[in-house]
């Protein structure tokens, strides 16, 4: 989106200016709930070098705002992060798209996926709100006996959205079921979708996070543990609980 908007030149990225993000912080009530690599990763590889992730964590931790971060990189579980996330206010879903490393570094500039489901499996024993981010959801490119093997306590699948980009970037993949046209993109039927959530065992929690009206009721309604919340953040949970 950014680079057909020419806001993006990656031999001169822009990096975010810290003292104009604690300004936006300071404007946040304490309790809400921002994201963190939202278009961009805020992982990537420039962190190493600017830390503005880390700054802005730091940043957050401190005005008690909670943060959900989406990446898809294993950069968050390393123990310098570890020292500032706050298990009370972090919010960590790590995005894979295959099980195999090879066939994900074919679309992915990201870190392997075994490092990734290391980075998973590492959070969630120690106690962190973590996810395997299953996103997008190509059934096609997913060994279940792998994922199905990743000890993580929770899961939120996301499926793919098809466009005339998807399918120049996926070539090798069979999109004939994609038959159901909504928002200019082409979706799976539900009972294809039900078909492949089966596939998906030995999670504690599932969630699917889904953009066809019709689609996000039944999941709302049959699947999700939280009703309200499709990301499945135990922050929502605990405020549900009080409310009730």
């Amino acid at each position: 989106m950014l680079d057909f908007r020419n806001l993006w030149n990656p031999l001169n990225p822009r990096v975010a200016n810290i003292d104009k993000v604690k300004k936006q912080i300071n404007k946040i009530e304490p309790g809400t709930v921002v994201r963190l690599g939202g278009m961009t990763d805020c992982f990537q590889a420039f962190e190493n070098a600017y830390r503005v992730t880390y700054k802005t964590i730091q940043l957050l931790n401190k005005r008690k705002i909670h943060y959900l971060i989406v990446t898809k990189s294993d950069m968050v579980a390393s123990d310098k992060y570890l020292e500032i996330l706050d298990k009370e206010l972090a919010h960590i879903q790590i995005s894979i798209t295959s099980t195999d490393d090879k066939t994900a570094f074919n679309y992915e500039k990201a870190p392997s996926t075994s490092r990734r489901i290391a980075a998973i499996e590492k959070l969630n024993a120690l106690g962190y709100d973590v996810q395997l981010r299953l996103s997008p959801f190509i059934p096609e490119l997913i060994d279940f006996d792998i994922l199905n093997s990743v000890k993580c306590d929770r899961i939120l699948v996301e499926f793919l959205r098809v466009n005339a980009f998807i399918k120049r970037w996926f070539k090798e993949i069979d999109f004939s079921k994609y038959t159901l046209k909504q928002s200019n993109y082409l979706h799976l039927p539900l009972d294809e979708k039900i078909s492949q959530i089966r596939k998906i065992k030995n999670f504690e929690e599932l969630t699917v996070c889904e953009d066809v009206t019709e689609h996000y009721y039944y999941w709302r309604d049959n699947v999700n543990p939280n009703q309200n919340d499709c990301c499945n953040l135990r922050y929502a949970q605990q405020e549900a609980r009080k409310v009730a």
